[in-house]
């Protein structure tokens, strides 16, 4: 029963009391971490050696009861290998997405389907992606990338909206805080974070120029760096403008320093996929026929931009699995509302002292089923061009290139989250009779 009955049975003997919805978000979104990491060690080099020692395992690494084996372990790692568990991922949720479409409460059968049968959902991520390492080489790595990078895209702005709300909730309750307890050590705390945030977008601009710039060339990057710093410098200024303090009275310096670094992180992952090796000292040249590459491993992901995404990727997913914003604007953006429909179970499962879920959906949804699949999509396709530092492969993976398609990708989703953030600040000037509270 704990396998294949209600979500929270896999926790109930060491966790406490919890909400239904939250533990199947925190389940499906481990199942997305675990794919990630077969990912990485798919991609990590030197793993198809050490397969090569299993005896058996590998083409060439000897027989098991005399009976010689025909697999080559190269289809199972690298970039092929990200691809196809980055595509059974990709089709794992996506056929959970269409299963729960319009799903309202859990009176509905399916959302029985949604949070229980764990068992069976597992063994059905897993023969998807067996399934996948059998799609045909050709253009499948080709076709796919071009998936992946609309996915990304869509990913990145799923983030901003999460980091927007994180920065709006964060300035809230430390104001909050300092108002109800009259200490002035929150207005500092909010200061000193905001400096921070602020030293260090410039810092990480001025390295951008020292390394990706040249004082000969390179105009393209001199350009993005400046843009983006010019449209960081604009909404700081928006943010404390007197009409936008009395139409948003919450809106300030700290949200704007954390959008501006992350928005100079995004403009420094752009620059890492420029394909020109003057203006990018971190471009891998990777061709498997090469004489001047072949000392190089194929694939490695391991750059400094790849890990703060990861980085950044794990934590926005996890908020998307925990989250319901204290903004109705917000919640109504990302499909999410609190519902009070579980109180009566809470309280019964407080009173009973058991260490069991309580169904909190039985008058309505906490979330939505299909947009949290599809949210979840999208981070598989972000992840697995994460993994692959968003290089294009050609159609027999022998030669992978940095496209203009991700430096332009990134820097479009870039001044989206800008415009976006933007939006937040005047919105309530442009548009006086909507309640923005």
């Amino acid at each position: 029963s704990c396998l294949c009955g209600s979500a929270p049975c896999l926790l109930c003997g060491c966790c406490p009391s919890a909400k239904n919805s939250t533990i199947s978000r925190l389940l499906f979104t481990f199942f997305l971490f675990l794919g990630t990491l077969v990912s990485i060690i798919m991609i990590i080099p030197g793993v198809e050696k050490e397969l090569h020692k299993l005896p058996g395992f590998c083409e060439g690494s000897g027989s098991v009861l005399g009976v010689q084996t025909h697999v080559n372990c190269g289809s199972f790692l690298g970039h092929k290998a990200v691809y196809r568990m980055g595509f059974a991922m990709a089709a794992f949720f996506f056929l959970f997405a269409a299963i729960m479409v319009c799903v309202r409460s859990s009176k509905d059968p399916r959302a029985a389907v949604q949070n229980g049968f764990w068992f069976f959902k597992f063994l059905v991520l897993v023969g998807i992606t067996v399934g996948a390492f059998y799609i045909p080489d050709g253009a499948f790595t080709s076709v796919w990338f071009y998936f992946g990078v609309v996915g990304s895209f869509l990913f990145i702005l799923i983030q901003l909206v999460l980091l927007i709300d994180f920065a709006h909730s964060w300035s809230q309750l430390w104001l909050r805080n300092a108002g109800e307890s009259n200490a002035k050590g929150w207005y500092a705390a909010l200061c000193i974070m905001t400096f921070i945030f602020y030293a260090t977008s410039i810092a990480v601009i001025v390295l951008l120029y020292v390394y990706y710039t040249k004082p000969e060339g390179c105009t393209e990057g001199k350009v993005l760096i400046s843009i983006n710093l010019i449209f960081c410098l604009i909404v700081s200024a928006v943010s404390i403008l007197p009409k936008i303090q009395d139409a948003q009275p919450h809106s300030g310096l700290l949200q704007a320093s954390l959008i501006t670094l992350y928005t100079i992180y995004v403009t420094w992952s752009a620059l890492a996929n420029v394909p020109t090796q003057t203006c990018n000292p971190t471009l891998l040249v990777r061709n498997s026929t090469g004489s001047a590459t072949a000392t190089q491993p194929l694939t490695t992901w391991w750059d400094a931009p790849s890990i703060v995404g990861l980085i950044i990727f794990i934590l926005c997913t996890l908020f998307i699995s925990v989250r319901s914003s204290d903004h109705p604007q917000v919640n109504k953006l990302m499909l999410t509302e609190e519902s009070a429909a579980g109180a009566g179970s809470e309280a019964a499962a407080v009173e009973s002292g058991l260490h069991r879920a309580y169904d909190n959906e039985q008058d309505g949804v906490s979330y939505n089923y299909t947009f949290f699949h599809l949210c979840l999509l999208l981070a598989a396709l972000y992840i697995m061009m994460t993994l692959t530092n968003w290089y294009r492969p050609d159609e027999n993976l022998q030669v992978l290139t940095s496209p203009w398609t991700a430096v332009w990708v990134k820097i479009c989703s870039s001044w989206a989250g800008l415009l976006l953030y933007l939006w937040t600040l005047v919105a309530p000037l442009v548009l006086p009779d909507r309640d923005f509270s």
